[in-house]
């Protein structure tokens, strides 16, 4: 079944994979729409791809990235590729004001209580960080342990300076890691937002809902982490409107984080689609979209390296983009 448009489409058939396999394509649902060019990404749900060649092995052993997956299980939910459309919604232009970086040199000795505030949509940084050539990646979700373990090791192998936003659901997976990026988190190369708990569509719940789901994610990170992810949350498949932000306002979320970068990689892609989004849309300024779900991208963390490299890019969390704060939960 196939449907233009807006609407779903459904695929099941045999093709050949990455790995040289006759595989069968497990039916799964997708929105066409929702990519940047449809037609160009090929997206798969084939065992055999999960594997790792010696290549790639090789090249993450260079980065110091010794966990890296054998397979791990597909998840697909509601709409999963609408988490990769690069162009935010039409009220998803505001930026936030962005200083010099100053990363934090110490965790707070407190979690500062919500700053209540108006609502903004942030989906990119402004000309200060585009002169710097700052670029924020930032990964949400982490329902594949080995890929959450893969990211968790290329940060503090590397210091690379990321933005983790993860779901509570998925407290087995990401509290393990809490012995690995606490002490990033402290030096202030580590960031994490709220990504709600159990990544719903918020736009389909009651008031009620919307802001439970952020402040039993709040409260697992606080537990997890010892810091708060106020005042960024990134709403599940990009679903927003003025009831969930004005709510999402109402209990210190202020900034409501969009993308205008993504790896596609919400669904599982084959590498060099990946790889083409990353060269696309890895530029200064852009608030870079991935997900720790599928194991491709971590096979691919040398190559985005040297498109980092080469394009003289400086990672930053978002605190260091946009100015906000772990101490204070807010803008400083």
């Amino acid at each position: 079944m196939r449907l233009q448009g807006p609407r779903l489409i459904r695929r099941g058939r045999r093709v050949p994979c990455i790995m040289g396999e006759i595989c069968r394509i497990m039916p799964f649902y997708s929105m066409p729409t929702a990519l940047p060019n449809p037609g160009a990404h090929d997206i798969m749900t084939c065992p055999h791809c999960l594997g790792i060649d010696r290549r790639s092995l090789l090249g993450l052993l260079g980065l110091g990235v010794a966990s890296v997956l054998a397979g791990c299980d597909i998840k697909p939910d509601r709409a999963a590729t609408a988490a990769n459309h690069v162009h935010p919604s039409p009220q998803s232009t505001t930026t936030a004001p962005t200083p010099p970086p100053s990363p934090s040199t110490a965790a707070p000795t407190a979690i500062p209580p919500p700053a209540r505030g108006p609502s903004q949509v942030i989906s990119q940084g402004q000309p200060a960080a585009v002169a710097a050539r700052q670029v924020a990646i930032t990964i949400d979700d982490g329902y594949c342990a080995e890929c959450a373990k893969a990211y968790a090791a290329l940060a503090q192998a590397t210091g690379i300076h990321i933005t983790f936003n993860p779901n509570g659901c998925y407290g087995y997976i990401w509290t393990p890691l809490a012995k690995t990026l606490k002490p990033l988190i402290e030096s202030g190369q580590v960031q994490i937002g709220n990504h709600t708990f159990n990544h719903r569509w918020l736009t389909d719940l009651a008031d009620t809902q919307i802001t439970a789901q952020l402040e039993q994610n709040e409260e697992w990170i606080e537990q997890t982490y010892g810091i708060t992810a106020r005042p960024w949350w990134r709403p599940p498949y990009g679903a927003h409107d003025e009831r969930t932000d004005e709510l999402a306002a109402s209990i210190g979320y202020t900034n409501v984080l969009m993308w205008n970068g993504s790896y596609g990689d919400s669904t599982l892609l084959r590498p060099r689609v990946l790889l083409n989004l990353a060269r696309e849309y890895l530029h200064p300024g852009v608030v870079m979209l991935g997900h720790a779900n599928h194991p491709t991208v971590s096979h691919l963390f040398p190559q985005i390296a040297e498109i980092i490299a080469s394009r003289g890019l400086h990672p930053v969390t978002l605190d260091e983009m946009f100015g906000t704060s772990r101490s204070t939960g807010r803008s400083t």
